[in-house]
């Protein structure tokens, strides 16, 4: 018996037994997968078992709904979730190709590592078996009832449809390249200039060029906000909310002055870190951008606010599970406050992009309505030809991305993107 625990902890210490604790933490304590990730949630792993144990939790989140589906007529009752998160994980497995015996061994030997499912081995060791390899998933994941009914309105249902379809998919890697500079063979250019990945690219820092700091990864959607605000050589640029990265690097690659201020000294050192591998220069400031003044104005001004995420849900599929809508007013409130003390960090004549990774009106389209009656001086100035579909560009002459463009392509996350100017 003593020997059997010993193998059931040791199985619990794998890439599965850590995918299974980043289930229960989404499902059970609702934190999300950036933050347990934060707090090295995957201390002890070595780097492939950690980025294995990531892609079986990201997976497996990604397909619960018809996990669920499949295994609900093999339960008179429905077992505890923290048996039901080890029976998901398994089949998300099976349904992959895994192979069969190794999967339903160690999913008994999980249940038996945990006082809380050792009754239940049994069981797990039941179901696993009557689902059999390489079962068929039938369906895709719904987005919570908090959110469906709003993106509906919004975008309607064949397009939400399509979305859950780009969310039910592990999305491609996407990269920005600096000027002069190749993306790692393979990669395919994007109609907007950033370049894509195939989704099993492999360990991204062994790629062609990363050590170089000749690109860094960056969601095609994410890049087109500073490919609007279009700085120019010497211009004195203002990144706000800045972490990770992305853009400040866009832009210094641009040759402008940038100043990239967040409020999170924590996120400020991964970009500081892809600063220093692409050998780019920006003044990195952690700040509040509501209490900080700087000692110049700005010739243009990049505010990505604080939102919901809901355009990230193919990166982030988490999301759905931790979040519930609640924080939206609050987010709301602080995307106006921001905008309206980023415009006074502008010079006269200067330009400003106010951007969320949201699909939700209140956070895009009706903050920019909002902020044009406060300002009745604001005029929205439209981009010039990106390379994006034609129906991305909103009749206020802003920009609309959403999960449901380039579906062929692997989609592209959730944007809405806004360039203002002082009449």
């Amino acid at each position: 018996m003593d020997r059997a625990r010993d193998q059931a902890r040791d199985q619990a210490s794998t890439a599965r037994g850590a995918a299974l604790r980043l289930l229960n933490a989404v499902l059970i304590d609702r934190r999300l997968l950036s933050d347990l990730l934060a707090d090295d949630a995957l201390a002890g792993l070595a780097p492939a078992d950690r980025a294995r144990a990531q892609r079986l939790a990201t997976t497996t989140l990604r397909r619960i709904g018809p996990i669920d589906t499949l295994l609900a007529p093999r339960f008179t009752r429905p077992p505890p979730i923290r048996v039901r998160n080890i029976l998901r994980l398994a089949v998300s497995e099976l349904a992959t190709g895994a192979a069969a015996h190794g999967v339903v061994h160690e999913a008994v030997g999980l249940a038996q590592a945990d006082p809380a499912t050792r009754n239940f081995s049994g069981l797990v060791n039941a179901v696993l078996r009557a689902v059999g390899p390489a079962p068929q998933l039938q369906g895709t994941q719904a987005l919570p009832k908090w959110l469906r009914p709003r993106l509906v309105g919004a975008w309607g249902k064949s397009a939400v449809a399509v979305m859950e379809t780009v969310f039910a998919r592990s999305p491609p890697v996407d990269l920005t390249v600096k000027p002069g500079k190749s993306a790692p063979p393979g990669a395919v250019l994007l109609p907007t200039g950033s370049y894509r990945l195939a989704t099993d690219a492999g360990q991204i820092s062994a790629l062609a060029g990363f050590v170089e700091g000749d690109w860094w990864v960056q969601d095609a959607a994410a890049a087109v906000a500073a490919l609007v605000l279009d700085a120019r050589p010497g211009e004195r640029v203002l990144d706000l909310c800045a972490a990770p990265g992305g853009k400040t690097l866009q832009l210094a690659a641009a040759g402008a002055q940038v100043t990239a201020l967040d409020i999170s000294e924590a996120r400020l050192k991964r970009l500081r870190e892809n600063l220093a591998r692409t050998g780019m220069q920006a003044e990195v400031i952690a700040a509040d951008a509501l209490t900080w003044a700087p000692e110049q104005k700005y010739d243009a001004v990049l505010l990505d606010a604080p939102c919901s995420a809901t355009g990230t849900i193919r990166r982030h599929p988490d999301l759905p599970f931790v979040k519930d809508g609640g924080d939206l007013a609050g987010l709301i409130a602080l995307q106006a406050r921001l905008l309206d003390r980023a415009l006074t960090f502008m010079k006269p004549g200067g330009r400003l992009v106010f951007c969320t990774c949201s699909l939700l009106p209140e956070e895009g389209e009706g903050q920019l309505e909002a902020a044009m009656n406060r300002h009745p001086g604001l005029r929205v100035e439209a981009p010039r030809p990106l390379g994006l579909p034609k129906t991305a560009l909103h009749k206020s002459g802003a920009i609309r991305l959403k999960p449901d463009h380039w579906a062929e392509r692997g989609g592209m996350d959730g944007f809405f993107i806004a360039r203002m100017r002082w009449l």
